[in-house]
């Protein structure tokens, strides 16, 4: 059963693309069959996998718009070897153009749906902000994936973000849930942040995932080859911890899927 994740949070530079990018690569290396949606327009994402973002014929921005279908606009990432669904500046426009579209709010949702017996995961790389482009990444997923630092603006900007999430829950989207918040750039000799961690698992539990990303030279230095950093440098502290996660999400998936049968 194909799973879809939004990695999302409107504060930027806390490690959605990196997340995006390395989290996919991770889950190809487990035999999954993999999409990462990039719809942020800096087509950062894109980049990180290898693709030139303005060497691209069609881009997520055709699809959102109704140009052309999601399968026609894919490109498998040479490094990482799951295919993209890739961005560049032009989906700026879109959000402007999809207010005048019919089912705004769901048109990534149904581009996606002709892909459904494709690929195991979807891996949606949402935009630094809480607008159009991010509600569609909403509306087309199951599940949430926060990246977010252990800081205390961190833990203000969580707030709205939840608060959206469960707008979005409540009027479109009812199977939307949080997934599990992932602790990035994360340093233990920093005292806030063990001091947010510790705030953080007392809130949500175990739906913090117990993988903790560190601040990682390789994991920033893969971005700028185009290469995750699982292929950039395998034995980095920064790959490890991204098949970590892989791993952490791959036993959620199978837990639920007992609990399905079961019930």
């Amino acid at each position: 059963m194909i799973k879809k994740l939004a990695i999302a949070n409107q504060k930027g530079g806390v490690g959605k693309t990196t997340t995006c990018v390395n989290l996919a690569a991770s889950l190809v290396a487990t035999k999954k069959r993999v999409l990462l949606v990039d719809l942020d327009p800096q087509g950062n994402a894109t980049m990180g996998s290898g693709i030139d973002k303005n060497n691209v014929d069609l881009s997520v921005y055709e699809v959102l718009v109704g140009a052309c279908k999601a399968g026609d606009a894919l490109v498998e990432s040479p490094s990482g070897h799951f295919q993209v669904l890739p961005a560049n500046g032009d989906l700026t426009a879109a959000e402007v153009e999809m207010l005048s579209l019919p089912n705004k709010e769901r048109r990534l949702e149904v581009a996606l749906a002709e892909l459904q017996d494709q690929f195991d995961y979807v891996l949606v790389d949402c935009p630094p902000s809480l607008n159009m482009l991010t509600v569609n990444a909403l509306v087309a997923c199951d599940g949430v994936v926060i990246p977010m630092q252990c800081e205390y603006y961190a833990l203000e900007g969580l707030s709205a973000l939840i608060g959206t999430i469960n707008q979005i829950q409540a009027v479109l989207n009812p199977r939307l849930e949080i997934e599990g918040l992932l602790r990035t750039m994360y340093d233990p000799r920093n005292s806030l942040t063990t001091d947010v961690s510790a705030q953080l698992t007392e809130h949500f539990g175990d739906r913090l995932y117990r993988t903790c990303v560190p601040r990682n030279v390789r994991l920033a230095e893969a971005p700028s080859f185009g290469q995750p950093a699982l292929v950039y440098d395998r034995q980095s502290k920064g790959a490890l911890a991204y098949l970590a996660l892989a791993g952490e999400i791959l036993r959620r998936s199978e837990a639920d899927t007992r609990g399905l049968v079961e019930a």
